[in-house]
């Protein structure tokens, strides 16, 4: 169980495109949006668990072509969140709407992120510490994944959110923002690459 609770902390903390752009959009739109677009990733990854728990996601994924539209879909959402991350204090009409990223936004990026399938993937299927009962082991993997999930989270969404509270220099936010939108491009360019 310690080594599973390891691993998941390390797999949730590494920079993918949940914590970048929890980050973001707390340094971009401050910490109710921030709050709710966690809480759409939170309600998103407990979905893409359930979905590997039952076998669907192996079913659904061994489809070449499904696995391509994915990865499509999802590089088009992550760069389209990363523009909006980039130019939230521009006055242009096509990205600057009312639309501040929330629960929606969390919950498809969830389910169309590759990262969180394959770390699904790579929890309930491995690191077996309860093999007599597996219906316990499934709770208590859960457990644990969202008690360090949780925390990890709000730990990058109050980064953001520091960014967007300092009082900084429209310039110096502006440069941060972009590193932050960037950085999420820079992870759906080496998903595709990696192909």
């Amino acid at each position: 169980m310690i080594i599973f609770s390891l691993a998941v902390f390390f797999l949730l903390i590494t920079p993918g495109p949940g914590v970048l752009s929890t980050a973001g959009i707390g340094s971009a739109f401050g910490f109710k949006s921030g709050i709710r677009y966690v809480f759409g990733l939170f309600i998103g990854t407990n979905i893409v668990a359930i979905i590997v728990i039952s076998g669907l996601a192996t079913v659904i994924f061994s489809f070449p072509i499904v696995r391509t539209i994915c990865l499509f879909l999802s590089s088009i959402f992550f760069i389209y969140l990363a523009l909006k991350i980039i130019m939230s204090d521009l006055k242009l009409n096509f990205l600057k709407s009312q639309d501040v990223p929330g629960i929606a936004y969390g919950l498809i990026l969830q389910l169309i992120n590759p990262k969180a399938y394959i770390v699904n993937i790579t929890f309930y299927s491995g690191f077996a510490f309860y093999p007599a009962n597996f219906g316990l082991e499934i709770l208590y993997k859960l457990i644990i994944t969202n008690l360090i999930w949780i925390p990890i989270h709000l730990i990058w969404l109050y980064a953001g959110v520091l960014l967007y509270e300092m009082p900084l220099s429209e310039k110096v936010r502006n440069k941060l923002k972009f590193v932050m939108g960037t950085s999420l491009i820079i992870v759906v360019l080496l998903s595709i690459i990696s192909l």
